[in-house]
């Protein structure tokens, strides 16, 4: 399952974050999924707990953005939204669609808890 390694991945972004700014707690973490980017979001939200344990963003809540597919088609030459790679356009019926969106996942924004705990 590559979704656990996307987790490892977002949490080094995380770990990279707080030792740079200096946080110690994060609230809510943003992704951008889109949907042809081969993620299972089930399985991301699974491994984002399991791997998220024991870190800064151990109750953190995980928030994701879904990016619609695009693609060029060379046919008809015009940006259509597809749902999945090598999916004929929708437009005029033709299977050189180019896929031009909806390929990423990147963090959007974390929401980080800055407030100094009471002595």
């Amino acid at each position: 399952m590559h979704e656990m390694s996307l987790a490892e991945g977002i949490l080094r972004i995380i770990e990279e974050q707080a030792a740079a700014r200096g946080f110690d707690r994060v609230l809510r973490v943003r992704l951008e999924v889109g949907r042809l980017a081969g993620v299972e979001i089930e399985a991301l939200r699974f491994s984002f707990d399991a791997v998220m344990r024991q870190s800064v963003a151990e109750s953190a809540v995980l928030e994701i953005v879904d990016v619609p597919g695009q693609g060029w088609c060379l046919d008809c030459a015009a940006t259509v939204e597809i749902d999945a790679l090598y999916a004929a356009c929708p437009r005029c019926g033709g299977y050189r669609v180019q896929a031009s969106g909806g390929l990423e996942m990147r963090v959007l924004d974390l929401e980080v808890d800055t407030t100094d705990p009471l002595p």
